[in-house]
């Protein structure tokens, strides 16, 4: 089952500057774990120490924000695509 994961720029360094990847996973959070499998230290940075998503990411599967749907265990299926999206902030 093939999930296709849009990285944004500053975590590319970690995807050998691949802005797409490839991965697997019937949740978000599997999905996190193939990530990691592929482009070891990523996870590091999508999660904190007790292994949730980090706040100032946002996830979005098929354009809908996970946040509003099961959170990391938001199902996944074939074809799906998930953007990775970092919190913007200012005044």
């Amino acid at each position: 089952m093939a999930v296709k994961v849009l990285i944004p720029t500053p975590l590319q360094k970690f995807t050998s500057d691949r802005a797409t990847i490839e991965c697997t996973g019937t949740t978000v959070s599997e999905l996190i774990d193939s990530l990691e499998q592929s482009c070891p230290g990523i996870k590091a940075r999508l999660c904190d120490e007790d292994g949730k998503l980090r706040r100032f990411l946002n996830f979005y599967v098929n354009s809908e924000d996970i946040r509003f749907l099961n959170g990391a265990e938001t199902p996944l299926k074939d074809g799906d695509e998930v953007s990775i999206v970092p919190a913007v902030a200012g005044g």
